[in-house]
């Protein structure tokens, strides 16, 4: 209108059009000074529960209650309440519109969802407040950031039970009290399966080879507790796919209900986790205090935070730092150099007292670097992952682990490996060889690649998407059925035992329903 005005060299309309720009800058400055007085006065807020960690199974969900408290004198308008939060958990809030009278309260609830393990955070709440001076109505809402950090710590459903159970008892004295025991062959036979390089000829079932045509070997129960160790692969490259639905979600399920099995048999279980290094190596133990230790283990898998799983450089952490720290810190680091990132790194180590997690200083080239890691993974702040993966580290640091495993003392009685078949089987020929060698039982686990794929809602989708992602969907699914059976090979040819994720079905099932249907005495299941 003021440019109009002037155009047309009309003085009434270019004031008319400034006295418009004056009041809309008063009514906004009005608000804001408003909203300050208001926050002075004591506009907060506090969560329900003092605990700074919550614990959700994965797939779980948990309600956590806040309050928001008007300390002032005048009535205020809350609306466009959002959480602010890791994008790994889906958070709701209700109610998402208040009117707080003068030194009044309202809950308000927050309704998380985990669909993935791992350790997120909640940073607080964001807000538009409308002030009403005078009884007026509010022109202008004026956004605020409440930063009271709060932990989620999302663990494996299975292993979760683990964390809060009791400790002691006459029930928990046995299993730990003993080291393992070479675990003696159990009477019971358990399956008939395909010969593999480093049997032994005494477990072979002449007769039923005869029947066959090809060997078969008698698997038996294992009628002692044992010694178990499980490695995992956690390459950034298989959480592609729907979040809480990705190879790994699924993969990380597994792990835990083998674990717990074996612990509740009192079975004594060791962790590996691998990647481009060996993230994680825990010792075997047994009981509940041991099933929670590999719980949270298990948990640190979907964490990207160092810096050769996470795709940023010391530059972008840094930015990311100085965005999450500036409403934690009482001077806004103001008063820090643009830049300046060895104060910076000075200055978040006090922050960090705030923070929910104290996890293990991360990976990085430097340890400025490390410490600015080290704070976003204290607030549960996620990292993107590395671009171009690190599935060929990953696989020499598997074949480490399986050859550190094969010179343990006490031996293993069973390694349990999930990981994609590896594409240089000449890395872990050796090792699984040793680990035979001794009579070491390895089973090898392959991800889901395909489980992720699904159909898009048609409602949702334009004409024609559905078909072509139909498509899309099924050259995947083949190409990774393919890809499968490639593995499967490779491994066979290893003397490794396929297991299928997920079910706890052995590659061999087909040969057991073979053998079901012509029984042979004492050699069918």
């Amino acid at each position: 209108m003021v440019t109009l005005g002037a155009a047309a060299r009309l003085s009434p309309v270019v004031g008319f059009g400034g006295a418009m720009l004056l009041a809309i800058a008063l009514g906004r400055a009005i608000a804001r000074v408003g909203v300050a007085r208001l926050r002075s006065a004591g506009f907060e807020m506090t969560w329900a529960d003092a605990r700074r960690v919550r614990v959700v199974p994965r797939g779980g969900s948990i309600v956590i209650r806040s309050e928001l408290r008007n300390g002032g004198d005048e009535p205020i308008r809350v609306s466009g309440l959002r959480p602010i939060a890791s994008s790994l958990l889906s958070v709701t809030v209700e109610p998402d519109l208040l009117d707080l009278p003068p030194n009044a309260g309202a809950t308000v609830d927050l309704t998380v969802r985990a669909p993935r393990v791992g350790r997120w955070g909640i940073h607080g709440l964001g807000l538009e407040v409308s002030v009403t001076p005078f009884g007026a109505k509010g022109a202008f809402e004026v956004p605020l950031l409440f930063a009271n950090p709060l932990g989620i710590e999302v663990l494996p459903a299975t292993l979760s039970a683990f964390v809060g159970s009791p400790r002691g008892g006459r029930t928990r004295r046995t299993a730990a009290a003993e080291r393992p025991g070479r675990p003696a062959e159990g009477h019971d036979l358990r399956e008939l399966r395909d010969y593999a390089p480093g049997d032994p000829f005494k477990r072979i079932a002449w007769k039923a080879s005869a029947r066959r045509g090809r060997l078969l070997v008698r698997e038996m129960d294992r009628g002692d507790r044992g010694l178990i160790w499980l490695v995992v692969d956690a390459s950034v490259e298989l959480w592609a796919g729907p979040v809480g639905n990705a190879p790994l979600d699924l993969v990380v399920d597994d792990v835990a209900s083998f674990a717990g099995a074996c612990l509740r048999r009192g079975d004594w279980v060791g962790l590996i986790i691998v990647a481009s290094r060996i993230q994680a190596w825990i010792e075997p133990r047994t009981g509940a205090t041991h099933g929670s230790i590999l719980a949270r283990a298990l948990a640190s898998v979907a964490e990207t935070v160092d810096a050769d799983r996470s795709e940023i450089d010391e530059a972008e952490v840094a930015r990311r730092v100085v965005e999450h720290a500036r409403p934690l810190d009482p001077r806004g680091l103001a008063d820090l150099r643009k830049g300046d990132l060895d104060a910076l790194a000075a200055r978040i180590d006090a922050l960090r007292s705030r923070a929910p997690f104290s996890p293990p200083l991360p990976f990085g080239a430097t340890l400025r670097e490390r410490r600015l890691r080290h704070y976003l993974a204290s607030f549960g702040i996620e990292l993107p992952p590395r671009v171009d993966g690190e599935r060929p580290e990953a696989e020499r640091a598997l074949a480490t682990s399986l050859g550190r495993l094969s010179a343990l003392r006490p031996r293993p009685d069973f390694v349990q490996v999930w990981a994609p078949p590896p594409s240089r089987p000449d890395l872990l020929a050796s090792q699984v060889g040793a680990l035979r060698a001794h009579g070491i039982e390895v089973c090898w686990s392959l991800p889901p690649f395909e489980a992720g794929l699904r159909l898009p809602h048609v409602d949702r989708v334009r004409p024609g998407a559905v078909e072509i992602s139909a498509v899309v969907n099924e050259a995947v699914r083949v190409r990774a059925h393919a890809a499968r059976e490639r593995g499967e090979r490779v491994l066979r040819r290893l003397g490794v035992r396929i297991v299928l994720a997920r079910t706890g079905r052995r590659a061999g099932d087909a040969n057991r329903r073979d053998l079901q249907d012509d029984p042979s005495r004492g050699e069918s299941p």
